[in-house]
């Protein structure tokens, strides 16, 4: 499934992070996060590039925005895998420049 099939986030880093994410780019994936990049699944720290295989790239993740908080940094996302299928989700970003520095995801 491409890209174009799922609503994507309005803010660039973030919408970049997503496509990635849909197009299972995970080169480009890592590419967007800052040295040393954090982050947490349901309020638990996670290694990152761990958890984006298992969660993301091993299992055909895919990143659909249902809504989305002023200035795109937070939103709801029916987010789904192979593994455990689709369920809304909150995803909320930290950047820095053009670079994701955390971003903390969990069951919405």
């Amino acid at each position: 499934m491409t890209t174009s099939t799922f609503r994507l986030p309005a803010h660039p880093v973030v919408r970049a992070f997503a496509e990635a994410i849909n197009n299972g780019d995970r080169a480009a994936f890592m590419a967007l996060l800052t040295p040393g990049a954090t982050m947490t699944d349901d309020g638990s720290p996670r290694d990152l590039a761990q958890w984006a295989d298992h969660e993301i790239f091993d299992a055909n993740g895919r990143f659909d925005v249902r809504r989305e908080e002023p200035g795109g940094l937070g939103m709801i996302v029916k987010f789904g895998n192979d593994t455990w299928g689709a369920m809304n989700t909150r995803w909320d970003f930290t950047v820095q420049g053009d670079r994701i520095s955390r971003f903390d995801t969990g069951q919405a």
